[in-house]
């Protein structure tokens, strides 16, 4: 084992599991300092450059304070595409991957898109382009996210419109002109705070994680009310979801007079998107 392997797992062991160790070391070392993969593989040692050594070094020590490494490499890879990530949005989970495939799959024909808490923009963007024909709005009320979302759909060329709007408030037209909505909004009761890891609790925004423990499906019962007033008929509703709560919120939907209500498990089983039809 060489040197700066050594060096890398050594730094973290304290703080990851070992596989997670593992999978950072190797991309840190082929990744991010571009070295050879084979000669990690075969344990040769390695001399960095000074500029490299400091890079390692900066690396390291935003690792050991829980940095996520998205943050770090300053991008995050979801369906296929890097996305711009930093500290004003969430980073993009495999499961929300799902919820785009799903939504491209069952509306090719779609004309008129909107995401509702867009963050990075990676629902927005990725329908974009999985569905070149449709026109694609997005909203945030934060204007770091939408700063960063603007960065996306420039480098990837995806023409979205994005808008800052707080989907609480009633202080915009609603009219109805949106085939599908889809929203991933915060869904993180505070009281699930204690059971986190630290490079979400102390780096991920709060604004687009959490809600009250008294009032969990706030932005849920808010989008399915919305929803009868911007959605086209016929049109179709998807939401990601806090697991806990699937019956909850096909009942809130239900009593919306919202149509075909369906729970979805994602890849690891659980409860992760609701869909409905207006």
């Amino acid at each position: 084992m060489n040197r700066i392997t050594t060096y890398i797992r050594q730094s973290l062991q304290d703080i990851y599991p070992p596989e997670e160790v593992k999978a950072l070391t190797m991309l840190i070392c082929c990744d991010m300092l571009c070295l050879d993969a084979l000669d990690i593989y075969l344990g040769k040692d390695i001399i960095l450059s000074e500029c490299k050594e400091r890079e390692l070094e900066n690396i390291i020590f935003r690792l050991q304070k829980n940095e996520p490494i998205q943050y770090i490499r300053g991008f995050a890879e979801f369906d296929g595409r890097r996305f711009k990530v930093a500290p004003g949005v969430l980073v993009p989970r495999p499961e929300t991957a799902e919820l785009v495939d799903l939504i491209a799959r069952e509306n090719t024909d779609a004309r008129h898109l909107l995401d509702i808490g867009t963050g990075s923009g990676c629902i927005a963007i990725s329908l974009a382009k999985k569905l070149p024909n449709a026109k694609v709005e997005a909203w945030d009320i934060s204007e770091d996210a939408l700063a960063i979302a603007y960065a996306n759909n420039e480098e990837l060329e995806a023409g979205v419109v994005f808008r800052q709007r707080d989907v609480l408030s009633d202080d915009w037209e609603k009219t109805s002109s949106f085939d599908i909505i889809v929203s991933n909004p915060p869904y993180v009761t505070e009281a699930e705070k204690d059971g986190m890891d630290a490079n979400v609790l102390d780096w991920e925004p709060e604004l687009a994680l959490f809600v009250p423990d008294d009032d969990p499906l706030r932005f849920y019962r808010r989008i399915a009310d919305l929803g009868r007033d911007l959605l086209l008929p016929g049109g179709r509703l998807y939401f990601e979801i806090n697991q806990a709560y699937g019956r909850e919120t096909v009942h809130i939907l239900e009593m919306n007079q919202y149509r075909d209500v369906r729970v979805i498990k994602d890849i690891f089983g659980k409860d992760r998107i609701v869909t409905a039809n207006r």
